[in-house]
């Protein structure tokens, strides 16, 4: 793929505020995350190192609790934007097959919606800061995925059940 048909970016990203929970409102299909997963949460935090912690929770389809963590590197020169996400063991981490792209494609001013996709246009995540998003927001969201490329017709809309992984 060449960089003329990348998806673009937000110019930057002030880590610090992107830090926190986020909900995931609405995904492309993706074989690690089942369509009747639940209440999917990603949670962020700052590692003493400046690698971010991605803590992933949801609720499996038997309503039993789920997690994952991982670990995501900022590329340089993307201002914050572009992430580099591993859920490897760290003895495995360094394998380049491991990393998926992660890119802040859209991100509200107050840090309170979020569209992230990879950069091959195959996964795509809706985020919010609580379980819900208005219905105009969350269309001109996927509205900016659509004109980035991004083909929605099996997009996921994430169920919460008001029963979140803690």
């Amino acid at each position: 793929m060449t960089s003329a048909s990348e998806p673009v970016t937000v110019a930057s990203v002030d880590l610090q505020r992107y830090l926190g929970t986020w909900y995931e409102i609405a995904r492309l299909p993706m074989r690690h995350e089942p369509e009747d997963y639940t209440d999917i949460t990603a949670t962020y935090a700052l590692n003493p190192d400046g690698t971010v912690q991605v803590r992933n929770r949801a609720r499996d389809g038997k309503g039993q609790p789920q997690e994952s963590v991982g670990e995501a590197t900022v590329v340089e020169g993307s201002g914050n934007a572009k992430l580099e996400v591993s859920f490897m063991p760290d003895g495995l981490k360094w394998v380049p097959f491991t990393k998926g792209d992660y890119w802040i494609l859209r991100l509200d001013p107050e840090y309170r919606t979020a569209l992230v996709g990879s950069p091959d246009r195959k996964y795509l995540w809706l985020l919010a800061r609580e379980p819900a998003l208005a219905a105009p927001v969350q269309q001109a969201f996927l509205d900016a995925a659509r004109g980035q490329g991004y083909d929605l017709a099996d997009l996921i809309h994430t169920p919460h059940t008001g029963r979140p992984v803690s």
